[in-house]
């Protein structure tokens, strides 16, 4: 059976928290077919908070060792949609 899964990260620090997790989505970027990430922005601030909203294809087994070791980051909560086809 086919699935699409999706996940979504936010970051509740990114100054503090987004280079494990940039660590971590290099490791297993070969597993990651769509990444779109944003924070807010104005002329005064960048936002601490980011969200980065994934889409995992390839081995199922390789998307949740991503998902574990994204798990073992703290200031990271990750939400999962997973679609069957």
């Amino acid at each position: 059976m086919q699935e699409i899964r999706i996940i979504g990260l936010l970051i509740t620090d990114r100054i503090k928290e987004a280079g494990l997790a940039q660590q971590a989505l290099t490791k297993y970027a070969h597993v990651i077919k769509s990444r779109l990430g944003f924070h807010e922005v104005n002329e005064d601030v960048c936002s601490r908070v980011g969200v980065i909203i994934l889409q995992l294809a390839g081995n199922a087994g390789e998307c949740d060792k991503l998902e574990q070791e994204l798990g073992l980051i703290g200031g990271l909560e990750i939400q999962r949609m997973l679609f069957r086809l």
